[in-house]
């Protein structure tokens, strides 16, 4: 379960399009990030499932990917597209057979096109030739369709998916998707099948539209994910922002936890923005957080390589610097060299009250990414490559004396007691291999 928003340029307070998604899957499931070179030639191409053929010429791209996937979450290429996935739940069946997952088409529309129309029709294309399907839970078993946003400097595009259909919606200002269809009657475009099935159901009214989401949503899984409220949510919160959103703005979304004045991952009902894992239904974390802010002359990506925003650090990537290392890639089995497992030692030790604990550590947290989003701006005055090198370089170095300093705040067990929100935790932490304090 995942939230993925953008705001175009009008919407912002820096002449940027922003876009930001939560990744939210199981609580093991580390997210690797990887930058990834161009590639040439062509040839067999093997993705998660499947094998297909390559592009001939290939782009860079900035990727946050399950470890165990070859596709990504969420991404941005060099040439400024961002793509993020969500999980939707139609009530056609989502295939079974493998084929294409929502994250291989993420990877593929990042690597084949240079604006957010490219990607839209690189994705259309591949969905119509392969198809989507395969499992695509980690510890669990997990099948659904595929959700999209898609954002460049300029304009934003949400893809929604059915099987082998799809429907195409523009954004005009900024627009928030989750676990739930959102496409209604104000489509761009609409594959020929849709529409054929549409108008064989009697769907279609007068002009030959129908409302998508109303026909095909499989409304009991989109409540079990709160899809639709947290899709009104972030909605809600990118308006009260417009035309002041900030990539701090953006971050601050992610770490949204709701309304409530009392909210505690542990007793909470519903899924919120900023994802934290209980028991089933709620087995699932925001697991790797990005922000992009997209500008036709400079790209600067703030990604946080760990679990959590709430409890994690937005930090700089630039296409001209490249990802500074933070450690071996993750998997699900604890690796204290890790940047992903070292922080979630303390994420998951601020679980035992973590109200409290965010309040230990958020002004620093937002003072610093304020500082953070101020030396990049500088740098890039500056306009010499040293600079910017050393910024980001400052920014990660700071951002890991910062998470230093916290791990040495809470002690590191997992939520005490025998709730089954304390036993869901045991159970995973024992799977991961975590050490016992």
């Amino acid at each position: 379960m995942c939230d993925t928003l953008t705001a175009l340029r009008g919407s912002t307070a820096r002449g940027a399009t922003l876009f930001a998604k939560n990744s939210d899957r199981e609580r093991n499931e580390a997210q690797a990030l990887e930058m990834t070179p161009r590639r040439s030639g062509g040839g067999a191409l093997r993705l998660t499932y499947i094998t297909i053929e390559d592009a001939a010429a290939t782009h860079a791209c900035l990727l946050s990917r399950p470890f165990w996937m070859w596709g990504a979450e969420m991404g941005v290429n060099e040439y400024g597209v961002a793509i993020g996935n969500e999980a939707l739940h139609a009530l056609i069946p989502a295939q079974r057979t493998r084929a294409l997952t929502g994250m291989d088409l993420v990877r593929l529309g990042l690597e084949r096109a240079t604006s957010a129309a490219e990607a839209v029709e690189v994705m259309i294309e591949l969905l119509e030739r392969h198809g989507q399907g395969g499992d695509c839970g980690h510890l669990s078993r997990f099948y659904y369709h595929n959700g999209f946003l898609i954002a460049d400097a300029r304009e934003a595009y949400v893809l929604e998916t059915v099987g082998r259909w799809w429907v195409v919606e523009r954004v005009k200002h900024h627009r928030a998707i989750s676990n739930a269809y959102s496409i209604g009657k104000s489509y761009e475009a609409v594959s020929d099948n849709l529409a054929a099935f549409a108008r064989e159901q009697g769907w279609t009214g007068f002009g030959g539209r129908f409302d998508v989401a109303a026909h095909l949503s499989d409304e009991a899984r989109e409540t079990e994910g709160f899809g639709r409220a947290r899709c009104a949510r972030g909605g809600a919160l990118l308006s009260a922002a417009s035309p002041r959103l900030r990539p701090e703005g953006m971050m601050a979304i992610l770490r949204d936890h709701g309304e409530a004045a009392d909210w505690n991952p542990a007793g909470a009902q519903s899924r919120t923005i900023c994802m934290h894992a209980a028991k089933v239904p709620r087995r699932s974390q925001s697991v790797g957080s990005l922000v992009s802010e997209l500008r036709p002359e400079r790209t600067v990506h703030w990604i946080t390589g760990t679990a959590a925003p709430c409890t994690s650090l937005f930090k700089p990537v630039l296409f001209e610097v490249g990802l500074p290392y933070a450690g071996p890639e993750p998997n699900d089995w604890y690796d204290s060299q890790s940047l992903w497992w070292r922080h979630e030692m303390t994420h998951r030790a601020m679980l035992a009250d973590l109200p409290s604990a965010l309040a230990a550590i958020a002004p620093q947290r937002d003072a610093l990414e304020a500082d953070f989003v101020a030396l990049i701006d500088e740098a890039f005055d500056e306009d010499e490559p040293e600079a910017l090198h050393r910024a980001v370089i400052d920014c990660w170095r700071e951002a890991a004396e910062a998470e230093a300093r916290w791990a040495q705040l809470f002690t590191p067990a997992p939520p005490a007691g025998r709730s089954s929100h304390a036993r869901s935790w045991a159970r995973l932490n024992q799977v991961a291999g975590l050490p016992r304090t």
